[in-house]
């Protein structure tokens, strides 16, 4: 203020004019600009003494004291980070409020001055943070600029908190801002906030709230088990000796309904971050057992994770043998058709993992009559040098197959518009037809349509046919634009039975959010194409059903969404069913792939209620997520295998 009292004083002896030159220029309007933000800031932050840390954390997301500047708090310091230490104050008896913080500093004199065990007393500024590149993350509470610390006295007992024992998170749902009968799956996504509506805490019936009320406490999770592989950073999710559900053969977590209806997302799992000690976490897979682990809940990168003082063992791991298919195809019976189905990611004639999948086809799917391919490349794999063909992948993996087994397929197949149907750039991925022609043939002895040729259901009532054979379905649908458009087919056993396939790769869910975002119910990305893709696929088959009600339809492939997400699969489910419910596989079998902290069923088989009434068999066969490594996958979903009748 001097250097405005001193400027005034000259001002005043000038005349009107330069006084009036001297108000409208741009030093003035600064030093007002900066008086008016100190008055401002002023009126924001406040000093507040004696608070403690469960004051701080309050009983929502958001501090109640953001901004303000705490002085005299008191507290035990619990672990250490590279960017500052973790306290815990004293306990309240409000499950809501962690007693447990974050305190930031870049400053290695800082970091050095406390140690582990301490007993201090610090003050500093209350702050809600989360980067600026990631909007969609919550933010963390936090106290920043950490001053006056004093160290009251060291080596004292740091005690954790044991959850499954102290305290146990809830088990289906992750927000109560999830609205909809498809609890996080539902639509419209990004319809709330959670920063925004800033709600309190229901940590006993949302998962989101429970991570959210033990943020910055040191926790101890008893007998882990991990759920997937790790990820890029070498990071895993567990769930710990706590209720859980879910729980599949295997020991991973499966989506599943829960009793009310609405889908379980499984929220009482976590991530193991990076350990603090700078140790190396083990390479997870499904199932594996570890030592116990305690470390501190933070929240970062879209999720509640729990990082490690250091890295736990592990201690146990599910057999690895991965069992066959149960059934075999029959040559002889020509009412019965045995099917697989296998996203193969990304298959080149070069590629190293053609000769694992071609095992997988040949030895635990056993050679089924047909097989439903996805993710094929063309021959230059993903080389963009404006080759469509496939006819050099697909032959090299049908000799793989015939290698390694009595079965040599044909196959089928309609090239895409270069850059047309997505996936990696310049493979040009596509779905195919494996068949055996010991056993099937195309209806017509094959009539195939362009990429651009719609597909139309022709023929007499009851007996339907396809004006291409092979044939794509709809694909000037803008609803495809960007993606796979379905293969369709009719075929005819060697005895005339005939049978109609569509062979879907439905749009990535590349764009979505992650499940304990800011956004609620998630983003879902991109649903709205998904859900007219199912239409245009349910229109097709309507067509076909509308001709001949008692048709034998299999539409099959890598839908890329869950069944859970019912208001996709709207479209289609009066007039097809999933297979998996007609084998009576159990719910926490369906799975076809593993992502964050579930097994989860991407890949799936949906036939027509003429098959459903007669005998079916389905299984899964988890040849690539019970793989005891992600390195040792062949793909990133597992195969299928069924048995229909057709007769």
């Amino acid at each position: 203020m001097s250097g405005l009292a001193a400027y005034g004083t000259v001002a005043c002896a000038q005349s009107v004019v330069e006084w009036s030159r001297i108000l409208s220029s741009t030093f003035w309007q600064s030093i007002m600009a900066r008086l008016s933000s100190l008055f401002l800031l002023t009126a924001y932050v406040s000093v507040v003494s004696s608070i403690s840390v469960t004051d701080i954390q309050g009983i929502a997301y958001q501090s109640p004291l953001v901004g303000q500047t705490v002085n005299n708090l008191t507290a035990l310091v619990t672990a250490k980070a590279s960017n500052g230490f973790y306290i815990a104050g004293d306990k309240s008896d409000d499950v809501r409020a962690s007693n447990g913080l974050f305190v930031f500093s870049s400053s290695a004199t800082i970091l050095k001055s406390v140690n582990v065990g301490d007993l201090i007393s610090l003050s500093g500024r209350v702050a809600e943070f989360r980067t600026a590149s990631s909007p969609n993350n919550l933010f963390q509470t936090e106290l920043e600029a950490p001053a006056n610390i004093a160290v009251i006295s060291s080596n004292n007992t740091v005690t954790p908190l044991v959850l499954g024992k102290d305290r146990s998170p809830p088990t289906q749902l992750f927000s109560a801002l999830d609205v909809g009968r498809d609890g996080f799956l539902s639509v419209p996504n990004n319809s709330s906030r959670i920063e925004v509506v800033n709600a309190t805490l229901q940590p006993d019936k949302y998962g989101m709230d429970f991570w959210e009320s033990l943020e910055g406490q040191l926790v101890t999770i008893p007998s882990p088990t991990a759920t997937a592989f790790q990820n890029n950073f070498g990071e895993f999710w567990v769930y710990g000796a706590w209720n859980i559900t879910g729980k599949n053969s295997r020991g991973g977590i499966s989506i599943t309904f829960g009793p009310d209806g609405i889908p379980d997302g499984n929220p009482e799992t976590v991530i193991i971050g990076s350990p603090l000690d700078k140790t190396k976490n083990p390479q997870t897979a499904v199932g594996v057992g570890l030592t116990d682990i305690t470390g501190v809940v933070v929240y970062q990168f879209g999720f509640f994770y729990v990082l490690p003082l250091t890295a736990p063992k592990i201690i146990s791991a599910p057999d690895p043998t991965i069992p066959p298919a149960s059934f075999n195809s029959n040559p002889h019976d020509s009412c019965e058709v045995t099917f697989g189905d296998y996203n193969v990611e990304n298959m080149a004639p070069t590629s190293s993992h053609l000769p694992i999948v071609a095992g997988h086809i040949s030895n635990l799917l056993k050679t089924p009559d047909i097989m439903f391919i996805q993710e094929i490349q063309d021959n230059s794999g993903p080389t963009d040098d404006g080759t469509v063909d496939a006819n050099v992948t697909l032959t090299t993996l049908v000799n793989a197959i015939a290698a390694v087994s009595n079965v040599t397929y044909q196959f089928a197949s309609i090239n895409p518009v270069d850059g047309q149907d997505g996936g990696q750039p310049g493979g040009n991925i596509r779905t195919a037809f494996l068949y055996n022609p010991q056993k099937l043939k195309l209806v017509g002895n094959a009539s195939p349509g362009g990429p651009l040729d719609p597909t139309e259901v022709t023929g007499d009532y009851s007996k339907p046919k396809l004006s291409f054979n092979p044939g794509r379905i709809d694909p000037l649908n803008p609803a495809w634009n960007s993606t796979r458009k379905p293969l369709v087919a009719q075929w005819e056993t060697n005895k005339g039975k005939e049978f109609f396939t569509i062979n879907v790769h439905l749009s990535s869910k590349g764009g979505s959010s992650s499940t304990q975002g800011d956004a609620r119910p998630p983003v879902n990305s991109p649903i709205a194409a998904r859900t007219a893709q199912i239409a245009s696929v349910a229109g097709f088959v309507k067509a076909l059903l509308a001709k001949d009600p008692l048709a034998n339809i299999i539409v099959a492939g890598d839908f890329n969404e869950f069944l859970q997400t019912r208001s996709v699969y709207a479209p289609i489910d009066s007039f097809l069913t999933s297979i998996d419910e007609v084998a009576k596989i159990p719910a926490v079998e369906r799975y076809s792939y593993v992502f964050d902290q579930n097994s989860q069923q991407l890949d799936h088989a949906l036939v027509s209620k003429a098959i459903g009434r007669r005998k079916v068999k389905f299984e899964h066969i988890h040849v690539n997520n019970w793989s005891p490594s992600l390195s040792a996958r062949a793909s990133d979903h597992d195969p299928s295998v069924g048995q229909i009748r057709i007769c």
